[in-house]
């Protein structure tokens, strides 16, 4: 269990005041000057030996993100954006900290724009967080106040923050989607390359880093990448912003050490699983992205990325859904398939038409109103659409299908036999596309 010293960020539950004052009180904004005196090169070593993989989902090195900012100006600006588009189903952690901890991530914008060279950070803020923003911009203003960001500061660095609202698209969590909507464009992903950090927000050198990766840079260098190395286990380490909820006694957002077994999060941070640990059917470890794990496997599971890599499934924004046994499990699965359908942008064809395919054959599966071979059928389109689209969303059509089939064929065979033998009994019935 993480102790409470290890802890990054001190206000999550709101308890404290989240003020400027507070902030500092708390240890924020202490000696940020200090680490910028110690130059971008420092800056940059240390988030790459301290380990911190992105808390957005995909889990790239921090560090080397960074680094990929070209070092020399050629004339063009450079830009820091943070999604703060916190869109994937489970998720609740970016909110926490934007609405009782945001000094947490503006000191951490200063610093991550130094590191590449950017005067300007746009923060891009999920449509629904209105709240959110609110809390966000406030904190903002009086750093403005005190003297901490704009020009001239007392960090030693040119600053602007600007929070950008989106209008609640799911795809514009996607980097070059985000980007494209902060142009004013039709949120969309660009193809790849080139790159953000070469060609990205303006065509500038653009990074974009999740709220959680920006956050925890100021206290990771204040401590020493030593100390954030020296949390979890290798290529997994530090802490981490676990969101847990579904059937769990009490679902919450907490601050855990990374590669925690599962059965110690839900029993430490969550009174355990309603009606028992024999009560749990299955798992979705990392948001609705991410395959589902059955109880069996993830029971003593580490939480961390490469385990449940090792599971066919992902740590993705740590967003733990939890599924006892009064769960419909193919009708929760149909549900998703519904979001990624509806979310879909439609710019690559197998994904327009892939998702709306997978959703219509999932519905019919809740019934059990298909046959057997259509359980293959199925699989089959997934592995179509998945890897073939330009974004990362095919995947996160495909993969809760792919993972409900691999664990769960018997029940969706068993509800199929099940129809057969009660068609007579079944009136036609006319349905629409959609």
């Amino acid at each position: 269990m993480l102790a409470d010293q290890d802890r990054i960020f001190t206000n999550i539950y709101g308890l404290r005041d989240k003020t400027l004052k507070g902030a500092m009180g708390r240890g924020h904004w202490d000696g940020t000057a200090g680490l910028i005196e110690k130059g971008r090169d420092w800056i940059i070593t240390e988030m790459k030996e301290s380990g911190l993989r992105g808390r957005g989902g995909a889990g790239f090195p921090t560090g080397l993100k960074w680094s990929f900012m070209p070092k020399e100006s050629d004339g063009r600006p450079h830009y820091l954006v943070v999604n703060a588009d916190e869109s994937e189903p489970g998720t609740c952690k970016d909110r926490d900290i934007m609405r009782h901890d945001p000094h947490t991530l503006i000191e951490g914008c200063v610093i991550a724009g130094f590191a590449m060279g950017a005067h300007a950070a746009y923060i891009y803020i999920r449509g629904e967080y209105i709240r959110e923003r609110e809390a966000l911009q406030s904190a903002i203003d009086e750093c403005y106040d005190a003297g901490i960001l704009g020009r001239n500061n007392k960090c030693g660095w040119d600053m602007d923050v600007y929070v950008h609202h989106g209008a609640g698209a799911y795809i514009c969590g996607e980097e070059t989607a985000l980007i494209e909507s902060l142009e004013g464009k039709k949120g969309q992903p660009r193809l790849k390359p080139p790159f953000p950090a070469n060609v990205g927000l303006y065509g500038c050198p653009t990074t974009v880093n999740n709220v959680e990766s920006i956050a925890v840079a100021p206290t990771i260098l204040r401590r020493g990448a030593g100390w954030f190395a020296g949390l979890g286990k290798e290529n997994n380490t530090g802490t981490k912003l676990f969101c847990v909820s579904g059937h769990v006694n009490n679902p919450c957002t907490v601050e855990e050490e990374m590669s925690i077994p599962f059965r110690e999060l839900i029993d430490r941070h969550c009174g355990g699983i309603r009606g028992g640990w024999e009560n749990l059917l299955a798992v979705i470890p990392g948001g609705s992205s991410v395959p589902l794990v059955p109880a069996e496997e993830i029971i003593d599971c580490p939480m961390d990325f490469d385990s449940l890599r090792a599971l066919k499934s992902g740590l993705g924004t740590a967003a733990v859904i939890v599924m006892d046994q009064s769960t419909d499990i193919v009708k929760a699965i149909a549900r998703l398939a519904y979001f990624y359908k509806h979310e879909s942008c439609g710019q690559c064809t197998p994904c327009r038409e892939g998702t709306g395919w997978m959703w219509r054959v999932m519905e019919r599966m809740v019934v059990g109103n298909a046959q057997k071979r259509e359980i293959d059928m199925l699989l089959d389109v997934t592995k179509q659409v998945e890897g073939h689209t330009i974004c990362a969303l095919g995947d996160a059509a495909a993969w809760p299908i792919q993972g409900l089939i691999r664990h769960f064929r018997p029940e969706i065979e068993r509800r199929i036999d099940e129809f057969s033998r009660n068609a007579h009994q079944t009136a036609p019935v006319l349905e629409a596309a959609e």
